[in-house]
């Protein structure tokens, strides 16, 4: 394996001949090992999938790499940043499979049987504060129930308070992710419009949970 500075990573990268695969299967052999290591955190190594994982998120660093070189400012060193587009990949793609088989259906018939989905912080000292809390959730949860379609309500479900990838929301509806930004975009500005008539601003919604 060629040692490199970070210079020579990404003019070897940008290069259209041996040099750039030469730097790529050296980038794949320093990644992989750091990569196993990082998801074993999240994913047991004896999990069947485990090393399935390990290739189909060094296959897609390694093609982010090539497509966001110009992004790199030279910060540290080439693969530290390499590393953090790898872990970023990992969470996703380990979020993304942990819902792959739940569908959007049994996720809100699940919230609703058992009730609201929002989780309060730690208890405020004060009473009344306590007390606004609950009135602002109660009335949040009036809107979405009230103003959101259905559709909405699951999306909104799934992707803010379940933390579904949109990327699989969009795969789960047969859409894509646009179509869910959209979806979300329109219920967020339903729900603005519908706590602005209770009294409630969004700003003012948040300030309560800080």
């Amino acid at each position: 394996m060629m040692n490199r500075d970070n210079a020579a990573w990404v003019n070897d990268l940008k290069d259209v001949g041996p040099n750039r695969e030469a730097a790529l299967d050296d980038l794949d052999a320093e990644l992989k090992p750091a990569l196993r290591r990082g998801i074993s955190r999240w994913l047991s190594t004896s999990h069947p999938e485990f090393d399935d994982l390990v290739k189909d998120v060094g296959q897609e660093t390694l093609m982010r790499v090539l497509k966001q070189l110009d992004t790199f400012e030279g910060k540290g060193q080439f693969t530290n940043w390499v590393y953090k587009i790898a872990v970023r990949l990992a969470l996703n793609e380990l979020r993304r499979r942990k819902w792959r088989n739940v569908s959007l259906d049994y996720l809100q018939e699940n919230s609703e049987e058992g009730g609201a989905s929002f989780q309060f912080p730690a208890a405020d000292p004060l009473p009344e504060t306590n007390m606004q809390r609950r009135q602002a959730m109660a009335e949040l949860q009036r809107a979405i129930n009230e103003e959101l379609t259905s559709r909405q309500r699951a999306v909104m479900l799934a992707v803010i308070i379940q933390g579904v990838p949109m990327e699989e929301v969009a795969r789960k509806l047969g859409s894509n992710r646009n179509a869910v930004y959209k979806m979300l975009h329109d219920a967020r500005r339903r729900l603005k419009t519908r706590l602005e008539e209770a009294g409630l601003s969004p700003s003012e919604l948040l300030a309560m949970f800080e």
